[in-house]
């Protein structure tokens, strides 16, 4: 072979070796090291629902369940399972004077424990529960739509020495008034929209429940459903209570008319 092919030979070797040492010479990276993990917070078993539960629910084992809860977010009355071992079997019986969402928190102080009156749980303090009779078709009770927890204004319908011929005479008596029960129901329930009932259980301070007492001894009853929006304002109406010198409201054929009292 002639020299000069030696030469362009050995210089095509020598570039050719270069060239792959070259391409292995290089080291991968080393691997990075793993991220810091933060460190775990404490928890404590809390007593939580375990599902959505209306007021009035009567609670059962399956209704509550265990949940981790972290000890910075604990408040107090919540019931742990560090404090109270047995309190899923101990809380079941007990019925519910508030709603509970799914994953709340059981308080004791919104349970009625067994063998205790419910209405008197949920009744306010000072407050009395009466009860006045309205027909359960609905036309004593804005055609049935008058629910638990609406506010109303109760209207007397009688006789009086203010009627003119012995006409009925219509008269609101207490206004925002706010309706406990309709019938045996304390609380709207699986979408239901309309509750008819034989009566509706109102609380009443003492002085408003001696006024529909004796009301209902000498007339009917009506309610008239609020808006949302009125309740806890004043509204200009014939109240026994509020305005005792306001007239009557006097309804003749179908048409009201104010007159004075007598």
């Amino acid at each position: 072979m002639k020299p000069a092919r030696l030469a362009v030979l050995a210089i095509a070797l020598v570039a050719g070796g270069g060239a792959a040492y070259l391409m292995s010479g290089d080291d991968a990276p080393p691997p990075s090291p793993p991220a810091a993990q933060a460190p775990a917070l404490p928890t404590t078993d809390v007593l939580v629902a375990a599902a959505d539960m209306p007021m009035g629910q009567t609670l059962k084992p399956e209704d509550l369940r265990w949940q981790r809860w972290p000890d910075q977010a604990l408040a107090p009355g919540y019931i742990t399972r560090a404090n109270a071992p047995k309190a899923l079997e101990e809380t079941a019986g007990s019925m519910t004077r508030a709603t509970f969402i799914a994953n709340e928190p059981i308080r004791s102080e919104k349970l009625v424990k067994a063998g205790s009156g419910f209405m008197s749980a949920i009744l306010p303090a000072g407050m009395r529960a009466v009860a006045v009779e309205i027909q359960r078709g609905g036309s004593t009770s804005a055609g049935g739509f008058v629910l638990p927890n609406d506010h109303v204004d109760v209207i007397s319908i009688g006789k009086g020495s203010a009627g003119i011929n012995g006409e009925p005479i219509a008269q609101t008596i207490l206004t925002d008034i706010r309706v406990l029960a309709v019938g045996q129901v304390v609380q709207e329930r699986n979408g239901e929209t309309v509750v008819t009932g034989d009566n509706a259980t109102l609380a009443l301070t003492p002085a408003q429940a001696e006024i529909v007492s004796l009301a209902q001894k000498t007339g009917a009853i009506s309610l008239a459903l609020r808006s949302i929006q009125d309740t806890g304002k004043t509204v200009e109406t014939a109240s026994a209570e509020t305005a005792p010198e306001a007239g009557l409201t006097i309804v003749r054929f179908g048409v009201a008319q104010q007159q004075p009292r007598r």
